[in-house]
Parts: structure tokens; C-alpha cells; sequence
């Protein structure tokens, strides 16, 4: 009962503050013990306990890494990461609509900056050489050159990273958005590729892209991508849309959309780039997973792996544990022995939130 019970003590605090207040508590150990179910997944050159990760955002500094593993996170996301610290955007700058179950933020790539940050990252890595553990690395917002600020992350943190994201799809810093036009993730992607391997070795890049990219333009991007080297997609960042049926005082607030309302619209550009690329590589379903039976709609949409960061935010830390065990309970119910035998199983995303959802209804 203590962390339901935690969790509605931090829906009182502003959204920030509790957002801050939950990082800390899983710093200092203040957490559930969780023990998920073994599902395990092998892609991008590593083995994961399980599909499901913490979305960049929640943990932009990397300061309380081995608590999120400790919940049940498969893997995690930090970040994102800029060269140099920066303050993000005036507070508040994040809003809570629960009648929607979503959150708008616009913070604006606050980090401490790669100084700061690396040597975490490295005492971790050193610490937990064998855990999952991608970095999301993005511009300064003053920044005059941002082809230079991407190579500077990858040289970074190439050879601390499981994978490395590169981020040209927050809604938050100005002009950010544009680098997701062919040339320009083209371009950005040569520069961290050759900021690689001038550091002598080899690390995964995957792309962050929007959802509110048009279907053409979002394939016309993978598609540049993919013929640079590039090893996935996350799919997708938060949205600058916002639903009719959207509820809540701040519902007209600037900043990127996340949560229930994002679901349909992340699986949909999840589907369309899964039946695009036929399983030529990894792709993360992100945006508004929040239970088993969203969790399993990506996968079957051609998700190899899975992240939440607005759910947990709202819930609690007791959600990955939760989701977990429910999809362990709809892959036997399904005959389903490993989560990558659900992959791209279906290419209609309401077909298939329907079938998990029948699904989840029968376990």
C-alpha cells in the first residue's frame, strides 16, 4: 500500500517538484523491490532481461540509474544529454492533465552538460559493465553549430553507451525539429558516426523522430538514415498536436504532449515505419504505453523494444513490474514463448490494441 499511496502524496507536489522528488527517491534507494518475469530480447548486439525501458527525459543527468534498473527497467535511456549545461526553459514548464492521463512539458533540454555527466555515466558503466544502457544526446539550444554538438556527444559517450540516440525531434528547442528533414539527419548522422570511429570503436546510433512528421517525410528520413549506418528508430518523441478530446486546465499550454492521448498517433508512425523497413532494423515503440495490453500492441506492430517515462511519472514505480507480469500472462494466453515472436505480427495499430486489449481481458 506504501506506493500507491506515495504516488498520490507526489500528485500534490507541482509536476516538476515530483518529478524531481521521484528521481532522488530512486537515487537513495527508496523504491519497490521488483522481481519481473524473465522475457528476454537480443538486438543491437546485447542481451535485455526484458523489453521494456525508461524513455530519455525522465533521467536527463543519469543520476539514479541502478534504482531504475531496480524496478524492472530491461534497460535505460538518459538524457537528454547537451554539451554544455544548460537551464532549459523558464519554470513552470510542466503540467499535469490527469482527466487525460497526460502530461505537456517544455523544459527545453535542461542537462548538467557533458562534464558533468560523463564521469556518472563511467562510474556506472564500470560498476554494471553488462547493463542496457543507451544515452540520448541532443544540441545546446544557443548552440551555432549542431552538427558539432551531436559529433561532441557521440565522442562522449560512444564508448560508454550500449547505444547512443541522437534527438532532432523535441518540440522544445527552437528549431530543433528541422534537423529531421532527410539532408539534415544525414548530415548529423555522418558527423556522429565519424566522431566514432575517430574514438576507435563502434556503438549503435538510432534516431529519435517526431510524430507529427507527415508519413512521407518520416520515410524519406529513415531512409537517409538507414543508408548512413543508422540502427534503429525510436519511435516517437512527445507531440505538438492536441486531441479534441484532450481535458484539463492546462490543455493550452506550449510544449510536447504525452501520455494516453499520444498512444494512437505513436503506434500508427510505429506501424507505418515497422511494414516500411520489413524487421531491417530495431525500432522502439514509445509514446503513451501505460499497461500490458499497450505494451503488447507495439510489439506486435514491429516494436523490438519498448520505453514509458509519462505513466511511471503518473502511477508510480510499481508500473514496470506490473506491466511486465501482464505480458508475460498475455504471451502464454497467446502461445507466445518470447516477445521478439510478436514482432510485426500485425500492421494495423487499432487492430492491434484490439487483439491485446481481448486479449488482456482473458487473463
Amino acid at each position: 500500500m506504501i506506493w500507491p499511496l506515495a504516488a498520490g502524496i507526489a500528485r500534490l507536489l507541482p509536476a516538476e517538484a515530483a518529478h524531481r522528488a521521484a528521481v532522488l527517491a530512486l537515487k537513495t534507494g527508496l523504491r519497490p523491490l521488483a522481481s519481473p518475469p524473465a522475457l528476454p530480447v537480443s538486438i543491437l548486439g546485447q542481451d535485455f532481461a526484458n523489453p521494456l525501458g525508461l524513455a530519455a527525459g525522465f533521467d536527463k543527468d543519469g543520476e539514479a540509474m541502478a534504482g531504475e534498473l531496480a524496478i524492472g527497467f530491461g534497460h535505460l535511456e538518459v538524457g537528454t544529454i547537451t554539451p554544455l549545461a544548460q537551464p532549459g526553459n523558464p519554470r513552470p514548464r510542466v503540467f499535469r492533465l490527469p482527466a487525460s492521463q497526460a502530461v505537456i512539458n517544455r523544459y527545453g533540454f535542461n542537462s548538467s552538460g557533458i562534464d558533468r555527466v560523463r564521469p556518472r555515466i563511467a562510474a556506472f558503466r564500470a560498476a554494471r559493465p553488462a547493463a542496457a544502457l543507451g544515452i540520448n544526446i541532443g544540441a545546446n539550444k544557443d548552440s551555432r553549430d549542431r552538427i558539432a554538438d551531436y559529433r561532441a556527444g557521440a565522442a562522449a559517450f560512444a564508448g560508454l553507451a550500449s547505444w547512443l540516440t541522437i534527438n532532432i525531434s523535441s518540440p522544445n528547442t527552437p528549431g530543433l525539429r528541422d534537423l529531421q528533414e532527410a539532408a539534415s539527419a544525414r548530415a548529423i548522422l555522418q558527423g556522429v558516426q565519424a566522431a566514432i570511429a575517430e574514438q576507435g570503436g563502434s556503438c549503435p546510433v538510432l534516431v529519435k523522430l517526431a510524430p507529427d512528421m507527415q508519413p512521407a517525410a518520416m520515410l524519406a528520413t529513415i531512409d537517409a538514415c538507414m543508408e548512413e549506418g543508422c540502427a534503429g528508430f525510436v519511435l516517437t518523441n512527445s507531440t505538438l498536436s492536441r486531441p479534441s478530446s484532450l481535458r484539463g486546465s492546462a490543455l493550452h499550454q506550449a510544449g510536447g504532449l504525452s501520455g494516453k492521448p499520444l498512444a494512437g498517433l505513436a503506434a500508427e508512425q510505429l506501424a507505418l515505419a515497422a511494414s516500411h523497413l520489413n524487421g531491417a532494423t530495431c525500432l522502439f515503440g514509445v509514446g503513451g504505453i501505460a499497461s500490458p495490453a499497450d505494451a503488447y500492441a507495439r510489439l506486435l506492430l514491429g516494436a523490438n523494444l519498448l520505453q514509458l517515462y509519462t505513466a511511471l511519472a503518473l502511477t508510480g514505480p510499481q508500473l514496470p513490474g506490473r506491466i511486465l507480469e501482464g505480458l508475460a500472462r498475455m504471451m502464454a494466453e497467446d502461445g507466445v514463448a518470447r516477445p521478439d515472436e510478436l514482432t510485426g505480427q500485425f500492421s494495423d495499430a487499432v487492430a492491434a490494441l484490439r487483439h491485446s486489449e481481448d486479449l488482456w481481458h482473458r487473463c
